[in-house]
């Protein structure tokens, strides 16, 4: 163990911006993931990144269709930035509002939403290479070739959705388990709801620019699902989400560096494992208790 840790610390100044930045992106999609998770909606983060990766499968198309230049700002990782958060900004909130315009139920519209932005994100760049092995890899995760300005920007990102949920949790807690009681309360809930689509979409369009769609949609939800067993309370689920990711993380990046493994796809499985693992232990006490 010591020497695993060792050769992780050697590694440290090559790949510190990647594993400061899955750091970020995994605490803070977890403390998000709650919400998703307190609403019965755990799909809607793999819509929300498959529409966020389409944003910038349309970013390639539009270099390529217009033969911008490589060094201007079209072609920039800030311009598909922008193109990821937007497009993941109109996925939260077609998800959370068009079901009811639409009489549609929410999964019907999740799922057309995956499905037609997974389709469109491969048909905008199968003719131009580049465009092509970057959706592939948005799509497979990597989180290998983070920036210092990928690093600012999540760390920023983190402590200020965490600064907002603390400073609004009880409105916010209350529009997404009970909006008859927030309405009630006189709050005014499709706001609420608006804003609230409006922050996790940003969020995850940070996040899956950087880190693809796979690990992104696992820290969105699998964190907030382990704390949801451990945790009477979902306060305690809030506060227990982002340690988890940052535990279940730090040990991937870990055994992926020592094995020479994907760090995302580490991640991924290290949660999934410790979510079965949580559902065993509910089954065996409730076979127990019988």
């Amino acid at each position: 163990m010591s020497d695993m840790i060792r050769e992780f610390i050697d590694s440290w100044f090559l790949f510190s911006n990647s594993y400061i930045a899955g750091w970020c992106i995994a605490a803070m999609l977890a403390l998000i993931g709650v919400i998703v998770v307190a609403r019965d909606q755990i799909f809607i983060g793999a819509a929300i990144s498959q529409s966020a990766t389409c944003g910038i499968a349309l970013g390639l198309w539009l270099a390529n269709a217009f033969a911008l230049a490589e060094d201007s700002w079209w072609t920039s990782r800030a311009f598909h930035g922008v193109m990821s958060g937007t497009f993941a900004v109109l996925a939260a909130l077609l998800t959370s509002f068009a079901g009811r315009s639409w009489r549609e139920t929410h999964e019907s519209i999740t799922g057309w939403l995956f499905l037609f932005t997974g389709g469109a994100s491969i048909l905008l760049v199968a003719h131009t290479p580049h465009g092509l092995e970057e959706v592939h890899r948005l799509m497979a995760s990597s989180i290998i070739g983070a920036t210092m300005e990928d690093t600012i920007v999540l760390a920023s990102a983190l402590a200020l959705s965490a600064f907002v949920l603390w400073r609004s949790y009880r409105p916010v807690l209350l529009v997404v388990t009970d909006p008859e009681m927030a309405r009630a309360n006189g709050l005014r809930v499709p706001l609420w709801e608006a804003g609230i689509a409006i922050g996790i979409g940003l969020l995850i369009g940070l996040a899956l620019r950087v880190s693809g769609m796979t690990y992104t949609f696992a820290c969105l939800v699998l964190p907030a699902l382990i704390a949801k067993h451990m945790c009477r309370e979902i306060r305690g689920v809030f506060l227990a989400a982002p340690p988890l990711a940052l535990v279940a993380s730090f040990l991937a990046f870990l055994l992926a560096h020592r094995y020479d493994a994907p760090p995302a796809q580490v991640t991924v499985v290290l949660l999934s494992l410790a979510l079965a693992a949580v559902w065993l232990v509910r089954f065996a006490r409730g076979m127990l208790s019988r």
